[in-house]
């Protein structure tokens, strides 16, 4: 692992324990341990339901972009918002996104876990979220994200891929 990804697990899993310190407080939840992790918080689904109702803070959010094989028009596109819009939101001081974006972001960030647990490289995963999937109708995955169903699909797809599934 270089320093730099390192460095990066270190700064997200910071940002998410303060982000779940507060959601705990909020809902007067007790859901996790003190030392949660960026990826334990993925799989926490408890806790990712009352991320989406709390809303994602801007700075969580550039962090999941980051970790990401997507650039910022894509995300602009995934969250249905212009570019223009989420770059003012990026300059407002303390901006948390309203519930349905944050949800969308939280599944992109599933999606590409496991596509980085799947595939070698973010490169690779990218080249097959960008390649036509016979089993998924001959559409590119990345066309499939932009809703619910959509991110189910490639998730099964990317689960069948690492378990040696190839029907």
């Amino acid at each position: 692992m270089t320093k730099l990804v390192a460095n990066s697990d270190v700064k997200i899993d910071k940002a998410v324990r303060m982000y779940v310190s507060k959601v705990e407080k909020e809902a007067d939840l007790s859901l996790v341990d003190k030392d949660i992790t960026y990826k334990k918080f993925l799989s926490n689904r408890m806790l990712i339901v009352h991320s989406i109702r709390r809303g994602l803070p801007y700075e969580i959010y550039d962090l999941i972009k980051e970790r990401t094989p997507f650039n910022e028009e894509d995300w602009a596109q995934f969250l249905g918002v212009s570019l223009r819009t989420l770059q003012r939101n990026k300059s407002k001081k303390d901006f948390v996104f309203d519930p349905i974006p944050t949800e969308k972001i939280l599944e992109l960030a599933e999606v590409t876990a496991l596509g980085k647990e799947v595939f070698d490289t973010k490169e690779q995963f990218y080249l097959w979220l960008n390649t036509p999937n016979f089993a998924l109708g001959n559409l590119k995955p990345f066309e499939l994200l932009k809703d619910s169903y959509g991110k189910e699909m490639v998730m099964n797809e990317l689960n069948k891929i690492q378990y040696g599934i190839f029907v």
